[in-house]
């Protein structure tokens, strides 16, 4: 089920949260365990199975760290592998068959599988767990269907933000729901909604006219147009859904991190992973690259320490070698830039045209970066790339569709739309004080709302990219 859905908007929200509202505290928790497994079961009932069992192997497993402490370290391997196996199983069996039969010449048959929708994010989600237990950073959860609301918590289950254990451990104990959170979580989710609906959607129509081709045949112009756009639909699709999910996260009583913070202003590669996808980062950090040493053991090992990192990251994002050269291409830049201690010039006054200097920097990186990771392999993202550059010999000067044919005034308009909405110019808008001012923002919003949902039920194209990964 779809956040952007009617289904969901119109149905499944209202009822669960009129159940949520008119009964006692104590059965909040059932309510949103039940409800979050019909919400993952509506799409995929299939695999349901691989989630439940996911959630007894982490139930048990925590137990065996807690309960017996000299052999703690064996029951949290076996726990990782596990967990580690499922993902590998749906998500990279067939990518590593395809890759030796290439390396080795062999002929082993891949399988038909099919990734579970959410599993990234719900197996880092359950290995946060076990490692905090393990760390001695929480208490071991006792009631298997508290740790069950917390692997499967509908908000965030499918894409994020990936929630840590030790962030929400007390809410999913005791949390407060009043008109002031719920206010503002459906201001958020609003919010997310017109990003993904309005802004997002329309920027892949105009990606997809253009990454369905071949790179001769459109000109540099419109290959320009093209990386731009994903740029933009990556962003407004996949912040949308963690506007949405922090703001479903509001209306039950949960506060989820932030998942962005603007990303597309940062001056350096290392400012853009502190402002992108902060939950995946976060992760990375407290659960690999500190157990890797972290800063602690010399220059090289910390090199080596953020190498592995953006290696993991791109291998996280999917089974294709473009994710795997997206993933090396950041950590290239954040490695260039601990050497050279570009992070150390964030705290100095900059003329303009230094500051400039250093946006186009990382715009760049980041952009170059988006189009190896929209390719669908990396003979096409490296054709695409020429062709941005004048470097790549096109089959005619006379191309078959026009500039206009990729763009109209909406979209032209929706475009200026986003590059505003990528800054801060509207930031904290939601909690303006003003009576006046709110009165016109939540009428705006009540507008989007409507816009959005007419958008939906007239337009057949409405997925997540982060969905596949």
């Amino acid at each position: 089920m779809l956040f952007s859905s009617m289904t969901f908007i119109y149905v499944f929200l209202p009822v669960v949260l009129l159940l949520y509202l008119v009964t006692k505290k104590e059965l909040h928790n059932p309510i949103l365990l039940v409800a979050s497994i019909i919400f993952y079961a509506w799409g995929e009932p299939k695999y349901l199975a691989i989630m439940l069992l996911t959630i007894i192997i982490n139930y048990f497993g925590a137990i065996g760290i807690d309960k017996y402490n000299k052999h703690k370290k064996s029951v949290l391997i076996f726990t990782i592998i596990a967990n580690l196996g499922f993902l590998i199983y749906f998500k990279y069996f067939n990518f590593l068959i395809t890759n030796c039969n290439n390396l080795f010449h062999s002929h082993i048959h891949t399988l038909d599988i099919i990734m579970p929708i959410g599993i990234s994010f719900y197996t880092f989600q359950a290995l946060s767990y076990v490692i905090d237990v393990y760390r001695g950073e929480v208490k071991v959860q006792k009631d298997i269907y508290k740790l069950a609301l917390f692997i499967c918590l509908f908000p965030q289950l499918i894409a994020g933000p990936i929630v840590k254990y030790h962030d929400v451990e007390e809410q999913i104990e005791s949390r407060e729901v009043n008109f002031d959170k719920v206010n503002l979580g459906v201001k958020r989710f609003i919010i997310g909604l017109s990003k993904k609906v309005l802004i997002a959607n329309t920027m892949g129509a105009i990606v997809d006219k253009i990454f369905i081709q071949n790179p001769h045949n459109f000109s540099h112009v419109v290959a320009w147009l093209g990386s731009f756009a994903y740029t933009f639909q990556l962003y407004f699709d996949f912040s949308g859904y963690s506007d949405m999910a922090i703001g479903l996260g509001l209306i039950f009583g949960f506060k989820f991190m932030e998942n962005f913070n603007y990303p597309y202003i940062s001056k350096s590669i290392t400012e853009f992973w502190r402002r992108w996808h902060i939950s995946l980062s976060t992760w990375f950090k407290q659960y690999v690259y500190i157990s890797l040493g972290g800063n602690r053991e010399g220059k090289l090992k910390t090199l080596r320490n953020l190498g592995i990192v953006f290696l993991l990251t791109g291998i996280w994002h999917g089974a294709e070698w473009t994710f795997i050269i997206w993933g090396i291409w950041h950590g290239f830049f954040i490695i260039l830039e601990k050497i050279f201690n570009i992070k150390e010039f964030d705290s100095k006054p900059h003329t303009w045209y230094m500051n400039g200097l250093r946006h186009l920097y990382c715009i760049l990186a980041f952009v170059i970066g988006w189009v190896i990771f929209r390719a669908d392999n990396m003979k096409y993202a490296w054709d695409y790339l020429m062709n941005m550059f004048g470097l790549l010999h096109l089959h005619t000067s006379e191309f078959l569709y026009e500039f206009g044919y990729y763009v109209d005034r909406i979209e032209v308009i929706t475009f200026i739309i986003a590059i505003l909405c990528s800054v801060p110019l509207f930031k904290n808008i939601v909690y303006v004080e003003n009576k006046i001012m709110k009165f016109f923002i939540n009428l705006w919003l009540l507008i989007l709302f409507f816009l959005s949902t007419i958008t939906i039920a007239s337009s057949t194209y409405n997925p997540f990219i982060y969905f596949r990964f």
